[in-house]
């Protein structure tokens, strides 16, 4: 991989991750103040707002997994065991996201507050993290065959 695909690479995870920072330090408590005061959510406003706040958690840890394999890339370490931590690393992050946003789903549910075509939406982008965190999977497998056949040519050579 090119040093410039690797530096904007790295560009776009500080920009992610400067991003959301940024929501959880000024736009979460804005949130929290909007569901009590315009949208009735009162007796569930902490509850959303922690899902919110454990959302971006899960995609910061993402955002910092993806930064340390794009190092390993461009050491040229990647196809290493050490690799396979962040690799795991990641599908837990989705699966994590995935529940939290099930969890948000749930919260919302009950009641006349939110439509239940917008519980239904969030339901469909669960199925959709869920999906990703498969596709990682996919590629983990992907990664496990290509470290082993890099220890064969390297026995071989």
């Amino acid at each position: 991989m090119g040093k410039l695909t690797l530096l904007a690479l790295r560009a776009v995870l500080v920009a992610l991750l400067a991003g959301s920072l940024f929501v959880q330090a000024v736009m979460v408590p804005l949130l929290a103040v909007d569901l009590e005061e315009d949208f009735g959510l009162t007796s569930r406003r902490v509850p959303i707002v922690v899902i919110v706040i454990l959302g971006f958690v899960a995609m910061q840890v993402v955002l910092v997994c993806v930064w340390r394999l794009v190092t390993m890339v461009g050491r040229g370490t990647v196809f290493s065991p050490a690799a396979f931590r962040y690799v795991d690393v990641v599908i837990g992050a989705f699966v994590a996201a995935a529940l939290v946003t099930f969890a948000l789903a749930v919260v919302l549910a009950p009641g006349e507050a939110v439509a239940p075509g917008i519980v239904l939406l969030i339901c469909g982008v669960v199925v959709a993290i869920l999906g990703v965190a498969l596709v990682v999977l996919v590629l983990r497998m992907l990664l496990g065959q290509a470290t082993r056949m890099r220890a064969e040519l390297d026995e071989v050579i």
